[in-house]
């Protein structure tokens, strides 16, 4: 029995279950607000409209009422507690980059050109495709292999 308890510690007390539990309390009691936002602010101005209070609204199908009222304030507090979620996590996700230095992408590579026709050229062109120039040889790099540099003594 001890050791189950030191294992239940030692997974309840894990950084991931802590905060999981913690955004739990914490989105519930937020829901709260949410639904008496819905309840007492909106529906009842959406109630204008029908000239009640929009969570009573219901219609009589075969002597059973459905409360179709009643469920789609139920869709409006998913819906504002989805947005707001979505702007929380948000901002949390800004607040996490704000240390973070973004890493700018190297320029991109300059292409070869023909120094007769100013064509575009591969990097391992020793002709030009345009005007069919003789070109020097590739440069040597990473892209071109060994058997395909020019021969410098032609």
């Amino acid at each position: 029995m001890k050791k189950l308890m030191k294992e239940f510690k030692e997974f309840a007390l894990r950084g991931n279950v802590v905060d999981l539990a913690v955004g739990v309390i914490i989105g519930a009691a937020f829901q709260g607000i949410v639904k008496s936002l819905t309840d007492d602010i909106i529906s009842p101005l959406i109630g204008l409209f029908a000239k009640t209070d929009f969570s009573d609204l219901k219609v009589a199908v075969l002597g059973v009422d459905i409360r179709y009222g009643a469920f789609v304030t139920a869709v409006i507090n998913f819906v504002i507690m989805a947005f707001l979620i979505f702007l929380l996590v948000k901002g949390m996700n800004r607040l996490a980059g704000l240390g973070k230095k973004k890493e700018s992408a190297p320029p991109p590579k300059e292409k070869r050109r023909c120094p007769f026709c100013f064509g575009e050229l591969d990097d391992r062109a020793t002709r030009c495709p345009h005007c069919t120039s003789q070109l020097a040889g590739p440069e040597p790099g990473p892209e071109t292999e060994p058997d395909q540099q020019a021969d410098p003594a032609v």
